[in-house]
C-alpha cells in the first residue's frame, strides 16, 4: 500500500512539475507557470501526507 501511494503521489507531482516547466520553455505567462509551481507545491505537501497517513494506520 506505502509503494503505490508513494507511487501515485510522485507521478502527479512529476506531471504537475513538468506542465510548469513546460510551459515555461515555450514562453508562458509567468502568472501560469507561477500557478503550476504552487499546486506543485501542494501536490508534494498532499503526498507527503498521505504517505504519513498509510504509515500511521498501518503501523498499529
Amino acid at each position: 500500500m506505502l509503494i503505490i501511494v508513494s507511487l501515485i503521489g510522485m507521478a502527479i507531482v512529476a506531471v504537475v512539475l513538468s506542465l510548469g516547466i513546460m510551459n515555461m520553455a515555450k514562453g508562458g505567462t509567468a502568472s501560469r507557470s507561477q500557478k503550476l509551481m504552487r499546486l506543485r507545491i501542494a501536490m508534494q505537501f498532499l503526498a507527503v501526507v498521505c504517505v504519513m497517513a498509510v504509515l500511521y494506520f498501518t503501523a498499529g
